[in-house]
């Protein structure tokens, strides 16, 4: 079954941000991710609260391989960098 990353994210410092899309893709596609939306916008929030900032919706083949992403050493190193200059809330889904 496919498996979903869903991340809101504000981010904080634009400039320092950029290093961190710059090494994304070549990690991500080596797990087999596909985005699906990426909004740097702020979403429409229909129902209850959501954090300011946009959202990106990763879709993977299975767990297995959204956690293996998760878990690449080379992301969790590139990971450092978003995690300086963007605030991010980030769930993991199994789908249908």
């Amino acid at each position: 079954m496919p498996a979903y990353f869903i991340a809101q994210i504000e981010i904080r410092d634009p400039t320092g941000y950029q290093e961190y899309l710059a090494g994304f893709m070549p990690i991500f596609e080596r797990h087999n991710g596909r985005l699906l939306t990426v909004s740097s916008k702020p979403v429409e929030c229909v129902e209850g609260t959501w954090p300011e900032g946009g959202v990106v919706l990763m879709e993977f083949p299975d767990m297995e391989k959204a956690r293996a992403w998760k878990n690449d050493p080379d992301y969790q190193e590139l990971a450092k960098i978003r995690q300086r200059t963007a605030t991010t809330n980030m769930v993991l889904v199994e789908g249908l």
